[in-house]
């Protein structure tokens, strides 16, 4: 069984947001594998509620990693537990990079999740630049260090994804993702959902999924419609 997690990222309305678990739930049903949305705020709610009796599990994009203040616009953890979420995206290559977000930041909101009960999906990688340079392992084990400090690491999922690889449609090779997992592994034991992610989509899903190093994979673009996600949440 795979893990599959779709991330919307700043798409779909509500209305957008129904229609898709509508079309989507009973093909996932018959997938066999295990489907997440990491799905807006505004959406949260409606859709835990639209997906009972499916096998679709509804998380967040993103939290604070204070429990609650004057921080206007962001969302505390309890507040996701609140309307039913139960597992954050924490550390994305795009919260990194265009909103400033650090190892250390990333660490406090993993402490945050965990101790509300709501599951991390830790997300690192490398940039292009830093693959070239053969930095790759270097900077998995500053990330995985950093991020995971103080925490229990066998209650998280962590997703690889090469920053050069996202939304750009140069995916990384199966190899290379799964010498990336062997990394990640050394830090987080055998029974943690290694994911990767970066320019996934139906054809090439496949690929990754067969190599016993990768657990799953978490798919952006090809998961805004219910046609192609349903392609790739359909693999055996």
């Amino acid at each position: 069984m795979a893990v599959l997690v779709g991330n919307w990222k700043m798409y779909k309305t509500l209305d957008q947001a129904e229609a898709f678990i509508d079309q989507i739930a009973p093909i996932a049903k018959e997938s066999g594998n295990k489907i997440m949305l990491a799905v807006p705020y505004t959406a949260i709610k409606t859709l835990v509620e639209r997906a009972k009796g499916t096998n679709i599990v509804i998380g967040a994009q993103n939290m604070n990693d204070a429990s609650e203040g004057a921080f206007t616009g962001e969302v505390a953890a309890l507040m996701l537990k609140d309307v039913g979420a139960e597992f954050v995206l924490l550390g994305h290559s795009e919260r990194r990079q265009l909103f400033g977000e650090t190892n250390a930041f990333i660490n406090r909101k993993v402490h945050r999740a965990l101790e509300s009960g709501i599951m991390p999906l830790l997300c690192v990688g490398e940039t292009y630049e830093e693959r070239q340079g053969n930095q790759t392992e270097e900077v998995l084990k500053t990330q995985l260090t950093e991020c995971l400090a103080g925490c229990d690491a066998k209650s998280l999922m962590v997703a690889y994804e090469p920053i050069w690889a996202i939304g750009t449609g140069l995916a990384a090779t199966p190899q290379m993702a799964a010498e990336a997992m062997k990394v990640c592994r050394t830090f987080v034991g055998d029974t943690v959902p290694l994911l990767y992610g970066g320019s996934v989509n139906s054809e090439n899903a496949k690929s990754f999924l067969e190599n016993k190093e990768i657990n799953g994979l978490l798919i952006g673009s090809a998961s805004l419609t219910a046609d192609s996600f349903a392609k790739i949440i359909s693999l055996k």
